[in-house]
């Protein structure tokens, strides 16, 4: 694989992904710690693909107002309640979400988190147009809408120029989760998803090859396979 400075002098990067199906928050944590760790060894840009069971995370910038039920309240329900290290306020995972953590090397991208932000909207906004849905950005406001709705979440964070975690795309969850929270600390959001847009449900290995294939693209990074098998044609 290229090195960040091969790929400052014109080479390309490489990213792989790693699909980890149901994924416990804290266990996800975990597995983002230790390939953010691998990194530093080989190098290697991750993509990592998932879902949630019912949980909700503190970003770095949540309030506690905006946790609209007692934690107790939550567990009663199977709803777990953590705080994280990532940007952003309040929000909610579990089944039907589509959860990507990439495991990024921002030096050779200049190292703007900024410009990082805006290309994972970019990604997403992508995805959706495969299918006929028009993401679009508001203005001051991280993340990607359909018609003034909120569909996709992202809140990053960096260490050493690696970034990591990463961005929440409804596909056809529960959208009633949403109401223990004021999602992303925005009072009168009206939460949204793919199906709720299209009337119909969406493949979810479908729609993970039309995100694979819009992550190369707007990060310009080639695609070499899932971890443990050989790259694609």
């Amino acid at each position: 694989m290229p090195s960040a400075e091969a790929a400052a002098a014109g080479g390309r990067l490489r990213f792989r992904t790693r699909r980890a199906g149901r994924l416990a928050y804290q266990a996800a944590l975990q597995l983002q710690e230790d390939l953010v760790a691998a990194h530093r060894r080989n190098g290697e840009d991750t993509l990592v693909l998932l879902e949630h069971p019912p949980v909700i995370t503190l970003g770095r910038g949540a309030r506690a107002e905006h946790l609209l039920r007692s934690p107790a309240e939550l567990a009663a329900r199977g709803v777990e309640v953590v705080t994280c290290s990532r940007g952003g306020d309040v929000t909610w995972h579990g089944p039907g979400q589509l959860v990507g953590y990439p495991i990024v090397d921002l030096s050779p991208r200049g190292r703007d988190l900024h410009r990082y932000l805006r290309e994972l909207e970019e990604v997403l906004i992508r995805t959706l147009a495969h299918f006929g849905v028009a993401g679009a950005r508001i203005p001051g406001k991280t993340g990607v809408w359909v018609g003034g709705a909120k569909i996709a979440s992202i809140g990053i964070a960096v260490r050493r120029w690696i970034a990591w975690h990463g961005f929440a795309l409804n596909l056809d969850p529960d959208l009633s989760g949403f109401a223990a929270i004021v999602p992303c600390g925005l009072h009168g959001v009206r939460m949204t998803s793919v199906a709720a847009e299209l009337g119909r449900e969406v493949s979810r290995p479908v729609l993970e090859e039309a995100l694979i294939s819009a992550f190369a693209s707007v990060l310009q990074i080639d695609y070499a396979g899932e971890h443990g098998n050989p790259p694609p044609p």
